[in-house]
């Protein structure tokens, strides 16, 4: 699959570079990733200026009491428009709605009984309390208007609403936070710079209420939080990635991403980590996984093909694994917010581990496989660009 586009860092369906607003190459550049992050919290969980994008990212699946399974998305995306020192590019500004950051913000709900998915986009600019991270008690807020996740020293809070669905959720980790790559240093390509700041919440406890067209559902179930942040854009030779988060139901999990390559082959930057039950995270190079693609599902809207159905098999963990998307349109299109069509879903696993049988839930998040991008940012912010100054 060629049909691809470049974009910024792993992990991050959102692409936004506005070059349309950068300062002149006078000004300092925005700050690189060169090693092991120095994770640090609460602090890491808030905002980390000078680097260009950043987002905040969590999915899970829950059940009602019925029964009935779900899946939801719900993703924060911070922009930084300027670098590091630019001010003295940038002339004297009265107005209130000037802005560094610009934020962005996607929901997502995939009814699995019901067979339906629904999504919804928002923009905004870290002004006048609009959008942005805030401090909350011993904890901070990224909000977007009326959505917002709330880190806290025991437990986030999520929170969405939408004309078609809304949910509040509590999610308690069980296991502490696991830095992937290096310390945090999540390498992305063959120069050491292409690298993200990159750590998990691989396995929170989920609980809350969810309402779908008036209908007030009580709901539990297992979440991921991802938090990541970086500079550096994909390198030339790649045009998406393949991303895969995985709970098993023996206490374990798994992320994979596989970066795709224009000529058609995967990366050897691709990785991975394996969270044992007591937490201890362990890494996984390209050398130790392969991932297989058994079926392809084509979307009517983007005429997109993406796969619906893998096999993945971890070497050193003696996995091998059948992933199945709970359901196969599972796509986001997004003109109001980023302009990038992606997907990102609710899938089951079942397969061996070394000592049996086992079964799981997760997400599955690919990129690239739509027509090429063209836009910066999206055009809902680029009509904005008079006014950002």
């Amino acid at each position: 699959m060629k049909r691809c586009f470049r974009a910024p860092l792993l992990l991050m369906p959102l692409v936004m570079v506005l070059w349309t607003t950068c300062p002149s190459p006078q000004a300092q550049p925005y700050h690189p990733i060169k090693g092991p992050c120095g994770f640090t919290f609460p602090r890491d969980h808030g905002a980390h200026p000078g680097f260009r994008t950043e987002w905040w990212y969590y999915t899970g699946n829950v059940r009602t009491l019925q029964g009935d399974p779900y899946g939801f998305q719900l993703t924060f995306f911070r922009l930084q428009i300027n670098p590091s020192g630019a001010e003295k590019e940038w002339p004297p500004s009265p107005s209130a709605w000037r802005t560094r950051n610009l934020y962005a913000a996607h929901t997502a709900l995939s009814d699995i009984e019901g067979r339906s998915f629904s999504f919804h986009e928002a923009l905004s600019r870290e002004a006048l309390g609009l959008a942005g991270v805030r401090p909350q008690g011993d904890g901070i807020c990224v909000f977007l208007d009326r959505w917002h996740a709330c880190i806290g020293p025991r437990a986030h809070l999520l929170k969405a609403d939408t004309q078609d669905f809304s949910f509040e959720l509590r999610c308690i980790p069980l296991k502490p936070v696991t830095a992937h790559g290096a310390g945090g240093y999540s390498l992305k390509g063959r120069n050491p710079q292409s690298a993200s700041c990159y750590y998990s919440l691989t396995r929170l406890r989920t609980s809350g209420t969810l309402n779908k067209r008036g209908k007030t559902m009580t709901v539990r179930g297992s979440a991921w939080m991802d938090h990541e942040y970086s500079t550096a854009p994909l390198e030339k030779d790649l045009c998406g990635w393949d991303w895969f988060s995985l709970q098993l139901e023996d206490k374990t999990e798994l992320m994979l991403y596989l970066l795709r390559e224009v000529e058609g082959g995967i990366s050897p930057a691709s990785s991975g980590t394996f969270v044992d039950r007591s937490g201890i995270s362990h890494p996984l190079q390209r050398k130790d996984m392969h991932v297989d693609f058994l079926e392809r599902w084509e979307s009517s809207r983007s005429g997109a093909v993406y796969p619906c159905r893998w096999r993945i098999r971890v070497d050193p963990l003696g996995l091998d694994l059948t992933v199945t998307a709970n359901l196969k349109d599972q796509e986001l299109v997004t003109p109001n917010s980023t302009r990038i069509t992606y997907w990102e879903g609710s899938v089951s696993a079942h397969g061996r581990v070394a000592d049996g049988p086992v079964k799981g839930r997760g997400y599955v998040e690919m990129t690239g496989y739509a027509r090429p991008f063209h836009g910066a940012l999206g055009m809902a912010a680029v009509n904005q660009k008079d006014s950002l100054r």
